[in-house]
């Protein structure tokens, strides 16, 4: 069994821009990937692997122009290209006929201007809760954590998301 608990995060202004910048890092990610495989299937070549996506990934950070990826925590751009498989097998899913409900569009580009952002930590990225009852992200630091009640166990992940426009 899978629970999910939301506690509200309290970050410095200069956590905030951080976290705007991994928000804006993760859907750039999301959106050259979905990019190159809507050229891949206009060209007829065959489906980009997850593994492909990833070498392009750290080509592109190697360039000046997408040098700014490298600010924000790799995790975050991994768990981007996540999502944006997932959201594939969905789709592919849905088509075939094993998904139930209703049949799902194929993923669309993610908007700089829509206000619903989130960035997910997984066990790999290292987060930790300290001893003072923060949360320390990669990149970011010690964020203030209003803990509503206990936590039953260590998180397998921690996903940031909320609404940064209002506050920058």
């Amino acid at each position: 069994m899978q629970l999910r608990y939301n506690y509200r995060l309290y970050p410095t202004p200069g956590q905030r821009a951080v976290l705007a910048r991994a928000f804006g890092c993760a859907r750039v990610v999301f959106n050259d990937g979905l990019r190159v495989r809507q050229e891949a299937y206009a060209a007829g070549l065959p489906y980009p692997t997850d593994a492909d996506l990833s070498a392009r990934l750290a080509a592109a950070k190697a360039t000046p122009e997408r040098a700014w990826r490298g600010e924000v925590s790799a995790v975050v751009l991994q768990q981007s290209l996540a999502d944006l498989n997932a959201a594939y097998r969905n789709f592919f899913a849905s088509i075939r006929g094993e998904r139930k409900g209703p049949k799902i569009k194929p993923p669309r580009f993610k908007s700089r201007k829509d206000r619903r952002q989130a960035v997910r930590f997984t066990a790999n990225a290292r987060f930790k809760i300290t001893p003072g009852g923060k949360l320390r992200l990669p990149k970011i630091g010690d964020v203030l954590v209003r803990w509503s009640r206990p936590l039953p166990c260590d998180p397998a992940s921690v996903t940031s998301a909320g609404v940064l426009a209002h506050h920058l």
